[in-house]
């Protein structure tokens, strides 16, 4: 591709940075760091050679640019082996091997985050730099990132750079994660120091900016901290989901535009104060830097500040030919900073849409401006921007959300003229809210209205019917998408110059195209044949067996009545033979109010009562509606009309890891020729004991079709029952944009590895397990 200028993009190190930076992320994190170190050591070699082969005139090109890529590889190879090295020394990894109790001493990494259990509990994940760690008789001082999972006040009231010590008991983390250990308290956490300085003065800064914007607007209240300086905490949970769903999500927390408004804001104002030019770069960074500390230098805003300096670069017609080695540099030194960031979907969907602005959107925006009447063709470069942006952003966000956008354009259209007034005029009001809180909180009226619209843009393209394709998460999905995304746009210039002067054939290929994408769904619900539908009731389970006649069979109700209530009356349910209620979390029986609405003849529950309050409220219900309430333990059977189940566990309690999960009712259920495993909320401890009783009694496992994959998919799981299995149909019920990270990535790789296929609730809606007396299938409603 060739800029205006008729000269070849720079392509000269981001190839092999792009090249470089997949190899870091799925290799150079996980694999054993003396091969890392080796693989360096052999790309150092390797330019070596290249430096000799370049005395030669006919090798000097080609060697040169191997002399590049392997230079490149060199030093993030090199680097994520060093990363690696420093956080891993010490005893930490091997303590939490052992799951250890031991004392840490350490500082706040990054902000607290909120998250929810399935009974409601809140807690938080706080991340922390660990310099000091006591236990088994040693102190140790170190240099290791940990991820704390805490309940309480305390541990959501920590701001970054606090140091703290607490005790903690350790546990492993995952291969290629950034952190050595995950631990669990085993006490208060105690505040040894508060931050202090700049960071200190920077947190007084941002307390008053959250009062200054107090009185606005409950959406432009939480919008507004969160695009100036990175604060999410008080954005409403729907508006989050609309802003995800729109691909608007770039706009809910500090991302490279901001930096660029920000930073052409102040050029613009050094040019109104008539700022010597030499003077205005200097001036920018001094502001670049501020802002960073406003927002916290954490890894995410770091590369906002980067890439929005790459930004304002491409926007600078002066310099907009460096802004391929600028990106290309870019990337290589975050990730000598930081090699996880190579794992980081933020980093990649910055980065990509970075290149998007660097590569297609000047060429789409003339392409466009030609088509525009007159005093519209300086719209051209602007509404070029969100469609390139989209074509690079939309492979990486498939695996996030298994679906296609296809309101993420026209959301992000419609929200632009919103950006920068927000972005501008919010540093503006956390300026003078230093000085004067009532003045900005008056002011803070002027940026409520940019930010206020930007959420009416989100939660109304997110109402629109036909927003999305479903397209699959897997990495087979994502790759297809963007091998359609690459020919669309190798063959974009033909098609249009093929069809530009035939209409008919522009009409037909939009309408086939569009048809091809517009979602089906079967033209009645339930599908004939089914046996089994999961029901999308958000974060939680709720099953319905089918047992003839409008006559069901329930396994779990869901967090909520509606969801279910919803649900069943889709289904046309009359009777509900049975309850089967696996554990009392209350994303399985919140819902119970909905289901008893109906005719139920007996409720089932496990025999494990906990949570107390939940199994009490359960109890209480079935009580109400003159309804018996009954237990199931392993080795039950049940037949229920056609329905016939039998149970596997819990034989007993166990008290490690969560007891109401490992107390679930797993059981095997047959519905006219199809057999479900359904396996509750169980967690590896459980599953471990499942697995070695079944061993007993093989000819329990029979021929399993369907799996109801335990816990939404959680990563805490025991694989050797997968691979007991016959069947390759796997059902996951799982909320959208849950905060649990559900389903976990190394459960669908377990999953897609052994060729199941994999449905979901959060992306497919409504699961129908349905059968023609030969072929088991899934369809989604």
């Amino acid at each position: 591709m060739r800029p205006r200028s008729g000269r070849l993009l720079d392509l000269r190190l981001l190839v092999p940075v792009l090249v470089a930076w997949p190899l870091v992320a799925f290799w150079g994190l996980v694999a054993p760091p003396w091969c890392v170190i080796l693989t360096a050591l052999v790309a150092l070699g390797g330019v070596a050679l290249a430096a000799l082969a370049s005395r030669r005139a006919a090798l000097r090109a080609w060697a040169v640019s191997a002399a590049v890529s392997a230079a490149v590889l060199a030093l993030l190879l090199g680097a994520a082996a060093g990363h690696r090295a420093v956080a891993s020394a010490g005893p930490l990894g091997a303590l939490a091997a052992e799951h250890a109790v031991v004392t840490l001493q350490a500082t706040v990494a990054a902000e607290p985050r909120p998250v929810r259990t399935d009974r409601g509990e809140a807690l938080s994940v706080v991340r922390l730099e660990v310099s000091e760690v006591r236990g088994r008789g040693r102190v140790s001082d170190v240099v290791s990132p940990v991820l704390v999972i805490g309940n309480g006040p305390a541990w959501s009231g920590l701001r970054w750079h606090d140091e703290i010590e607490a005790v903690v008991r350790l546990g492993p983390a995952e291969p290629g994660d950034d952190v050595v250990a995950v631990a669990a308290p085993k006490g208060p956490v105690r505040l040894v120091a508060r931050a202090g300085g700049v960071f200190a003065a920077a947190d007084v800064v941002r307390e008053r900016f959250r009062a200054a914007t107090d009185s606005v607007w409950a959406d432009a209240r939480g919008l507004v901290p969160a695009l100036v300086v990175g604060d999410t905490s008080r954005t409403p949970p729907d508006l989050t989901v609309a802003m995800l769903d729109t691909g608007l999500s770039h706009l809910s927390a500090v991302s490279g535009s901001n930096v660029t408004f920000v930073l052409a804001s102040v050029m613009w104002a050094c040019g109104l104060l008539g700022v010597r030019r030499r003077w205005r770069p200097p001036v920018a960074l001094v502001a670049l830097l501020g802002f960073v500390v406003l927002a916290r230098p954490e890894p995410s805003v770091v590369r906002a500040a980067v890439m929005g300096l790459v930004g304002l670069l491409a926007l600078s017609t002066s310099r907009r030919r460096a802004g391929i080695p600028a990106l290309a540099g870019a990337v290589m030194v975050l990730l000598v900073w930081d090699p996880w960031l190579a794992r980081s979907y933020g980093f990649a969907l910055s980065s990509l849409a970075t290149l998007g602005l660097l590569v297609l959107a000047p060429p789409w925006g003339r392409a466009i401006a030609r088509v525009l009447p007159g005093p519209l063709k300086p719209l051209g470069p602007v509404l070029a921007i969100p469609f390139a942006a989209q074509a690079v952003c939309a492979p990486v966000v498939v695996p996030l959300q298994g679906s296609v956008s296809l309101v993420a354009v026209l959301a992000n259209l419609l929200a632009a003229p919103f950006v920068a007034p927000t972005t501008v005029v919010g540093v503006a009001v956390a300026v003078v809210s230093v000085a004067w809180t009532t003045g900005a909180s008056w002011l803070a009226w002027a940026v409520a209205v940019p930010a206020q619209a930007i959420a009416a843009v989100a939660r109304w393209c997110s109402g629109l019917p036909f927003g999305s394709v479903a397209w699959g998460d897997s990495a087979g999905a994502a790759v297809l998408l963007a091998v359609v995304t690459v020919a669309g746009i190798a063959l974009a210039p033909w098609a249009w110059h093929r069809t530009r002067n035939r209409p008919t054939v522009a009409i037909a290929v939009v309408v086939l195209t569009t048809g091809m994408a517009a979602p089906t769904a079967p033209i009645s619900w339930p599908p004939p044949g089914w046996v089994l539908i999961a029901c999308d009731v958000g974060q939680g389970d709720g099953l319905v067996a089918d047992n003839g006649g409008g006559h069901v069979v329930v396994i779990d109700t869901g967090p909520e009545p509606e969801p279910m209530r919803r649900c069943l009356d889709r289904i046309g349910v009359t009777v509900v033979d049975l309850v089967v209620l696996t554990h009392y979390h209350a994303d399985h029986v919140g819902g119970l109010a909905a289901v008893l609405e109906r005719p139920v003849a007996e409720i089932r529950a496990s025999p494990v009562p906990d949570p107390p309050a939940e199994a009490r409220r359960v109890s209480a219900l079935a009580a109400a509606h003159h309804t018996p309430l009954g237990e199931l333990r392993a080795g039950q059977s049940l037949t229920v009309g056609s329905v016939r189940a039998e149970v596997w566990w819990p034989a007993r309690r166990i008290d490690a890891g969560s007891v109401p999960n490992n107390g679930s009712v797993v059981m095997t259920m047959h519905v006219r020729g199809v057999t479900i495993l359904l396996a509750g909320d169980i967690e590896r401890e459980a599953a471990a004991q499942v697995f070695r009783e079944s061993e007993l009694d093989p000819g329990r496992w029979g021929s399993i079709d369907v799996v109801k994959v335990a816990h939404h998919g959680s990563s805490n799981r025991d694989d050797r029952i997968l691979d007991r299995v016959d069947g390759r149909l796997a059902v996951i019920s799982v909320g959208e944009g849950n905060d649990y990270g559900h389903p976990a990535p190394a459960t669908m790789k377990a999953l897609q590895d052994r060729g199941f296929a994999v449905h979901r609730t959060d992306t497919e809606g409504d699961l129908a397990v349905v059968t023609d007396g030969t072929e088991v299938s899934v369809v989604a409603g």
